[in-house]
């Protein structure tokens, strides 16, 4: 393919979370032309988080909503290129370039940042289709402020599971946390947290095995006993699940390295198994993730993908 060198990107950037936004401020202090493709609005996931409290300089919290306008306001200013409402629908290698297909149109970048993230995984249990939407839902910050004075559950052990109940909390009259394990995972103090709000009643060692409704809204959970096997139906009138991720990294699946749970494989760089092309935030693999980890990884990726860029010259 002809090359228009002054429409040649830098480093493009897939996806416009934390880790993509930070790979753009870094590029672009770097004087490498950095663009950012997102297929909805910048800030990811974390602009659906009702509070942050762990991300840095912010001893009082954050919005995340604010916190996810704030960095890109500070990308854009450090004269990176964001451009929303831009789903990339492919990524192919030409010779040392990679094209990246856009709403029809071809890009041409000398290096690819996937910062795609990843989304809450589902249940897969009786009920979960029918009444997402309806009762069922993967927000707080989004559908919480209609449970007022009601009784919800939260299914999930880890960090978000506990920071979401404490939010729900705050807004429904009863919230039931639910967790298939005897013990939860969540930092220490979010746990502690939990366990102290009188709001918040554990259900610890219980199984979903099936969300129940009636004249089209959620009416209760059925339960099992992970100690006894015993079922019991628990009255609720929402359900907000946190179970895990799921990678979004079907762009890269034919391209690079992917560990068994779809996360795509970095180096300590993150450098993926294709020269110039980079993963960062909760597409790559690792255990933490968080927004000021995802951040971190970003920059890392933007780093090394300008070393990269001034070594080929």
């Amino acid at each position: 393919m002809e090359e228009d060198v002054s429409e040649l990107i830098d480093i493009a950037i897939v996806g416009g979370g934390p880790a993509g936004l930070t790979a753009a401020l870094y590029g672009a202090r770097a004087r490498a032309r950095s663009v950012v493709f997102e297929a909805g609005l910048t800030g990811g996931q974390i602009t659906s988080a009702s509070w942050v409290e762990n991300y840095p300089a912010f001893p009082e919290g954050i919005a995340g909503q604010a916190l996810g306008d704030l960095m890109s306001q500070q990308a854009e200013r450090a004269g990176a290129e964001l451009r929303t409402l831009s789903p990339v629908d492919s990524i192919t290698v030409d010779g040392k370039r990679f094209v990246l297909m856009v709403d029809g149109k071809a890009e041409v970048a000398r290096t690819v940042i996937l910062a795609t993230g990843a989304v809450p995984k589902r249940l897969g249990i009786p009920g979960e289709a029918e009444y997402a939407g309806r009762g069922v839902s993967w927000c707080a910050t989004c559908d919480g402020p209609l449970y007022r004075d009601k009784v919800v559950a939260v299914i999930g052990g880890g960090d978000s599971a506990t920071q979401e109940a404490l939010y729900l909390a705050k807004i429904a009259r009863e919230v039931h946390l639910i967790h298939r394990r005897d013990e939860l995972r969540a930092t220490a103090c979010l746990q502690e947290q939990c366990f102290l709000n009188p709001q918040i009643k554990m259900q610890l060692s219980y199984l979903v095995e099936e969300i129940l409704g009636e004249g089209g809204r959620v009416t209760g959970l059925r339960l099992r006993s992970k100690k006894d096997g015993s079922t019991s139906v628990l009255p609720v009138d929402g359900v907000f699940e946190f179970v895990g991720l799921d990678a979004q990294s079907g762009l890269v699946a034919g391209l690079c390295e992917l560990d068994d749970q779809g996360f795509v494989k970095v180096n300590e760089d993150g450098l993926t198994s294709v020269p110039g092309l980079y993963a960062a935030g909760d597409v790559a693999a690792g255990r933490l993730k968080q927004v000021v980890t995802a951040c971190a990884s970003g920059a890392r990726a933007a780093y090394h993908a300008s070393q990269y860029l001034d070594e080929a010259g």
